[in-house]
């Protein structure tokens, strides 16, 4: 199993991990199925009202989508599957509160969990980035996500510096992204804090709350979607000219701002 389920019957709070340390906690095929299937379950779980989602090892959140993941495509080009679009909590029907706490690094296919999380806590080591541009890839869906989080300027130049720049915790609290910084390691603890509190609030209230702040961004996040896969069919460069580009990175360290 690559995530980790928590559920503290008490609190009503459920903590829900991703653990693949030795790959930046990235996504692959398999992890993606069991996110969708455990936000399904937990809309099943009257126990857990609140829920926290983080990833293990404290040197990343989630790099996205896994490099060795292998995504069969649909011969039509009216198609494309993408399997980030299935792995977060509102994609699955859930509108139980959930909450990010990240530490380390949070990039690239990793917003489609945070664009999904209803607000998120971060500690001091946090750094956030988006490396497509950079790989010869177009930020379709990412871009759609964070600028629904953050000022169009930040979310401008977080896509565009790609990875030659990243985008400190302390930053990403100025401009909206984080609603609290904590010191190192301390984001989960920050997190569940907050679930437990709004675990004990009558859940159809906090339930119908999220339902509707998420039904006020909802169209913005659809007609962006809608253009995404065109997009990212014109604008990707082939995936071997990516993978040489990933390969031929310099390896400088970005700016952290």
């Amino acid at each position: 199993m690559t995530v980790r389920v928590t559920a503290d019957k008490d609190t009503g709070v459920a903590v829900v991990t991703l653990d693949r340390p030795e790959r930046h906690n990235a996504v692959d095929l398999e992890t993606a199925g069991e996110l969708s299937r455990t936000w399904r379950a937990l809309r099943f779980d009257d126990t857990v009202r609140a829920v926290v989602l983080t990833g293990t090892g404290g040197r990343a959140f989630s790099t996205g989508l896994d490099r060795d993941a292998a995504v069969p495509q649909p011969a039509s080009p009216y198609s494309q599957d993408d399997p980030l679009l299935a792995i977060g909590p509102k994609a699955n029907d859930l509108w139980k509160p959930v909450i990010a706490a990240v530490a380390g690094m949070a990039c690239g296919g990793a917003f489609y969990l945070l664009g999904e999380a209803d607000f998120v806590v971060a500690d001091e080591t946090a750094v956030f980035f988006d490396p497509h541009t950079s790989y010869g890839m177009v930020s379709a869906y990412e871009a759609v996500l964070m600028a629904q989080r953050m000022p169009y300027g930040e979310v401008a130049r977080m896509v565009l510096m790609g990875n030659a720049e990243r985008v400190s915790a302390r930053r990403a609290y100025e401009v909206g992204l984080v609603s609290e910084v904590t010191e190192a390691g301390g984001a989960l603890a920050a997190a569940v804090r907050c679930a437990r509190v709004i675990a004990g609030y009558p859940t159809e209230g906090v339930q119908g709350s999220v339902r509707a702040l998420w039904a006020a961004k909802e169209a913005a996040r659809e007609r962006g979607f809608a253009t995404a896969p065109h997009l990212i069919t014109l604008g990707n460069l082939p995936e071997e000219r990516q993978a040489q580009l990933f390969a031929d990175r310099p390896r400088t360290p970005p700016r952290i701002r």
